[in-house]
């Protein structure tokens, strides 16, 4: 590796960001179990944490996100430049240095979970605490997807998603 500070600040950095949302959304997500629910509500919890666990952890995060993370910081150690290295969380997010779909998908995305964060924070609790809970499932189980592949790709075993960078090889 060329570079371990691109590969270490592009997956910590992105980590940290993703960690932070879940610090922040855990007491959230906790405070209107403290009261009396109704049926109603904890099965508002249940299905909010399986739905989101299911399609944010496992369909975004684990199958799309999370390797593509790993895979550009992998590409960044091995090509830095000055701009990936110090924007190296941006990099592996994709949202510059990247072919046209890849910064067109990633920048609608971030708007996207922008606008979704501005929706949830009107809502009342305990469907506020519901829909965060099940956030904090699927931020979680990406936390966890992105150490696994870093893992992995430490160890000699890349992910296989393409890191979309034009130019770059494509992944085997």
């Amino acid at each position: 590796m060329k570079s371990k500070l691109a590969f270490a600040w592009g997956v910590g950095g992105v980590c940290a960001l993703l960690g932070f949302a879940v610090y922040r959304l855990v007491p959230v997500a906790l405070e209107p179990l403290a009261d009396d629910l109704m049926a109603m509500h904890y099965a508002a919890y249940a299905v909010s944490i399986v739905v989101m666990a299911y399609s944010e952890g496992y369909k975004a995060f684990q199958r799309g996100f999370a390797p593509r993370v790993v895979a550009r910081a992998l590409h960044a150690s091995h090509a830095p430049t000055p701009l990936r290295v110090l924007l190296a969380p941006a990099f592996c997010m994709g949202l510059f240095d990247a072919e046209r779909r890849r910064l067109i998908v990633s920048w609608c995305t971030t708007f996207g979970v922008i606008g979704l964060v501005l929706l949830v924070s009107g809502l009342d609790q305990p469907w506020r605490g519901a829909v965060d809970a099940g956030v904090v499932a699927g931020l979680s189980w990406g936390l966890a997807a992105i150490a696994w592949f870093t893992a992995r790709g430490l160890i000699g075993h890349p992910p296989t998603v393409p890191s979309d960078v034009p130019g770059a090889a494509p992944a085997t």
